[in-house]
């Protein structure tokens, strides 16, 4: 095994947009483990849009990163040493790992995999891991779906909007996916079953398509956006909607928030429910919440789609392509 390993940290905090520079490259010796401890080789990486949150220094649910320190996210790792008996050489655990290629971790911080040749290691980043969750609890306890609803979901070719459309689909519902590019309209209506996609690109007057696509209005509305679409939607909700305040993607590059949304009056008079959530609050149910998601991807009632880039040194690029609507479905880096 090497004795040298790469680490990625946080060189500065970034101003308005993120950039390549923010990242830096150091080497740095591999960690030996003691008694309770596993040592990790680092197999894949999940780079997540609420990591850039972390990056400013502000107050937040999740503590911010530390300027000079490695960088850390959900990943899935292969154990090469083992001072617990919880894990033998060569198990498969994920969990909250730094990005470097070797980890450190207490046994009790990771989660084991089951070796299923049916399911990728990956899908524990995906499908089966935070992002499913999140796409699971706010679409099914928020958003509460009923058979007949319309919902509309942005960021839909994403990780998260690709799954929440579709457990609406098994829920009974309509749904409508806002996205950036005609290959991600295709993949949503042709490939996972959203009913009609749309590229906001293409689009400057969301209200006013969406008024031809659901002349019902929205019941469900699953905002891993904001910004001018979210607008756009507010103004066609239905009576008692829901709105799934998920993520604000469109502002987290921001230096400074434009006011709003102005919006509020929508919400008294269709007497609209939002209300934002954080996957964390439902650790209690990850367990039955993950069954039922094996069940469906097992079955092919939801389908999923990874955008996996190759190489340790690539995360910081993967992490960007988020920001620029590189990938379609969960953006993965293998190591």
């Amino acid at each position: 095994m090497q004795t040298v390993q790469k680490k990625i940290i946080l060189r500065y905090r970034p101003s308005g947009e993120i950039k390549r520079d923010n990242f830096q490259i150091i080497e740095d010796q591999v960690p030996t483990a003691g008694k309770g401890a596993i040592l990790v080789k680092t197999r894949y990486f999940s780079v997540d849009p609420y990591m850039r949150n972390r990056m400013n220094n502000v107050d937040s649910y999740i503590e911010p990163y530390k300027v000079d320190t490695v960088i850390t996210g959900n990943a899935v790792g292969q154990v090469v040493h083992s001072e617990s008996e919880k894990y033998d050489i060569d198990d498969l655990v994920v969990g909250i790992m730094p990005w470097q290629e070797y980890a450190l971790l207490d046994a009790s911080d990771v989660d084991k995999i089951d070796v299923d040749d049916r399911i990728s290691p990956s899908a524990y980043l995906g499908v089966l891991g935070l992002t499913g969750l999140t796409a699971y609890f706010g679409m099914l306890d928020i958003g509460q779906p009923q058979k007949g609803e319309t919902v509309v979901v942005t960021a839909a070719a994403g990780a998260v909007g690709s799954v929440a459309g579709q457990i609406a689909k098994l829920s009974g519902c309509k749904v409508i996916g806002i996205t950036g590019s005609d290959e991600k309209v295709t993949y949503l209506t042709e490939e996972i079953g959203f009913d009609q996609a749309i590229n906001y690109k293409k689009t400057p007057n969301i209200r006013k398509i969406l008024r031809q696509l659901c002349p019902e209005k929205v019941d469900i509305y699953f905002d891993n956006v904001g910004g001018d679409i979210s607008d756009g939607v507010f103004y066609w909700l239905n009576n008692h909607s829901r709105i799934v305040l998920c993520g604000q993607i469109a502002l987290y590059n921001l230096n400074r928030l434009s006011p709003g949304p102005r919006l509020y009056p929508q919400f008294i008079i269709h007497r609209v429910k939002m209300q934002g959530f954080i996957v964390y609050d439902y650790t209690d149910q990850f367990l039955i919440a993950r069954k039922q998601l094996k069940e469906w991807f097992i079955d092919e009632k939801i389908t999923v789609r990874e955008n996996i880039v190759n190489g340790f040194e690539k995360i910081p690029e993967a992490f960007l392509g988020l920001f620029s609507g590189d990938n379609i479905g969960k953006q993965l880096v293998r190591v």
